[in-house]
């Protein structure tokens, strides 16, 4: 039995060094494959019981793992859909089949559809900002969506907030006429200023806004639909004001204090939140430091840009920007431990742990980086002296199962 177990200890190590050069060969391989992990060979002794004093060789049993938490060096390229992920984390993807898998590999363009899909053919999912500011379902990938962008389409959005700040002059006096909430053709007011707001056609609308002074520390501030006005001047708007709201200013700090907007819906729009918590009563004239209205005009999407939070934002040709998607990072406990499948991609196993999703910058995940690509982890230097040093051990083994061989047909001759 000592020279059967001798022979089978050699194809062990044999076998073993094929694995090793096995892995040698797909790392080399897949040097500049975009997101790939390099595969080493790990051994462990086979050992096999002795008797009587006997010795009985074992074996070296052979396990495959894969550097999948050792990061790879970033190349910059001049594509935006180009991502990598700097630290922890993987993109989510699916297959033409809907099926989910993890990767690392970022190299992603757009399709006839719009979709954006790696040199694998897999499609890169995120969570929409369709239905407001996205939520990560943290123990599964329910909610993605595949991320589409066509510059062909038109979108317009309608006005829902905006915010005015600027300063009333605190030695303003009332007017002697009726307040421009009144809408009569003798309506004064104190200060005027105009906004432009967008319905929901992406029409924009002129609104006329008055600043009142009513009394020591009081304003009325009163919006108008600017295409209503008596031709030639203002008042009387057809259909009245828009809204109205009463202002109270603290006298000795100019701070505005009660109510600090006012809202009103956009002729032919969704209501619109109008902040006013940044107008001051100084001791100056009426100024204006800002005024800022969402929304937008119909327009085509112009470019794309993707920020380390993962938010993917559309630019339209009037120099809008509007959140589209947020790409989210998924991660397991053992990353080492995940199963590689086809197509640069991985699955959770038992021993990688469950998979969690979460935003970029969160926790222990990475950021996303984009217009980079994350390069192979594999050292060819390294994995040429593997390959030498695997070339060896086999010769090595070979001729102890040759040796074995030989002594076996010395003990068979013997009955000869």
């Amino acid at each position: 039995m000592s020279l059967y177990g001798m022979m089978r200890t050699g194809v062990s190590g044999m076998n073993a060094q094929a694995n090793r050069l096995s892995a040698v060969a797909d790392n080399i391989a897949n040097s500049d494959t975009t997101g790939y992990k390099r595969s080493s060979a790990e051994f462990s002794t086979l050992i096999m019981p002795g008797t009587g004093g006997a010795y009985n060789s074992g074996g070296v049993t052979t396990t495959i793992r894969s550097a999948v938490s050792t990061q790879g060096v970033m190349t910059y390229t001049t594509s935006v859909s180009d991502l990598a992920v700097n630290g922890d984390g993987f993109f989510v993807v699916q297959d033409a089949s809907g099926t989910p898998y993890m990767t690392r590999a970022g190299s992603f363009v757009p399709d006839a559809q719009g979709r954006l899909v790696n040199a694998a053919g897999y499609q890169l999912m995120a969570y929409s900002y369709a239905n407001g500011e996205p939520a990560a379902t943290a123990n599964g990938f329910e909610g993605l969506v595949p991320v589409q962008i066509s510059d062909q389409e038109m979108t317009a959005t309608p006005s829902t907030e905006g915010l005015f700040s600027g300063n009333l002059p605190a030695g303003a006096t009332p007017p002697s006429g009726p307040l421009p909430s009144t809408n009569g053709a003798t309506a004064e007011y104190t200060s005027k200023t105009s906004l432009v707001a967008y319905d929901n056609l992406g029409n924009r609308k002129l609104l006329d806004v008055y600043f009142t002074n009513t009394g020591a520390g009081t304003w009325q501030v009163s919006v108008f639909d600017q295409s209503k006005a008596t031709p030639g001047t203002s008042f009387p708007y057809t259909g009245g004001a828009l809204a109205s709201q009463n202002l109270t200013f603290d006298t000795t700090t100019g701070k505005i204090t009660g109510t600090d907007n006012i809202s009103f819906t956009v002729p032919g729009g969704s209501t619109l939140n109008l902040d006013l918590s940044k107008v001051t009563q100084l001791g100056t004239g009426f100024t204006v430091a800002d005024a800022k209205v969402n929304g937008n005009a119909p327009s085509s999407i112009q470019k794309v840009q993707i920020g380390q939070d993962g938010v993917i934002y559309a630019q339209f040709e009037d120099g809008s920007t509007k959140a589209l998607y947020k790409i989210p990072l998924a991660d397991v406990q053992s990353p080492d431990n995940l199963t590689a499948m086809p197509g640069n991609v991985y699955v959770q196993s038992t021993d990688s742990g469950a998979v969690h999703i979460g935003f970029a910058n969160e926790g222990k995940l990475g950021s996303i980086v984009s217009g980079a690509l994350e390069n192979s982890n594999v050292d060819i230097a390294e994995e040429l002296t593997n390959m030498i040093a695997a070339q060896r051990s086999y010769t090595a083994n070979s001729k102890v199962f040759q040796t074995g061989s030989d002594l076996m047909d010395v003990l068979v001759n013997l009955k000869r």
